[in-house]
């Protein structure tokens, strides 16, 4: 997906972890994905570089599907599917 494509998407679940560094981010993520059912989108908000990394591998290992990043200024917003 592209930029504008992930920009369109409905977000069902918000994760706002800019406040914390690594790991922080990715055990938010860890926390909230259980409130949101299959299929849904979740969005992680993160100023912490390794978070690109982190939570796309995370996703592989876990099955869930990364659909991208979109870069903020001075954050990210990381997108995945349950």
């Amino acid at each position: 997906m592209n930029t504008e494509e992930l920009a369109q998407l409905h977000v069902d679940k918000s994760v706002d972890a800019r406040g914390t560094s690594c790991p922080g981010p990715l055990l938010a993520a860890k926390k909230a994905i259980g409130q949101i059912e299959k299929g849904q989108v979740m969005e992680v908000l993160s100023a912490d570089e390794g978070t690109k990394r982190d939570i796309p591998k995370w996703c592989t290992k876990k099955g869930y599907e990364y659909l991208g990043t979109i870069e903020e200024s001075g954050f990210f917003k990381i997108l995945l599917r349950k």
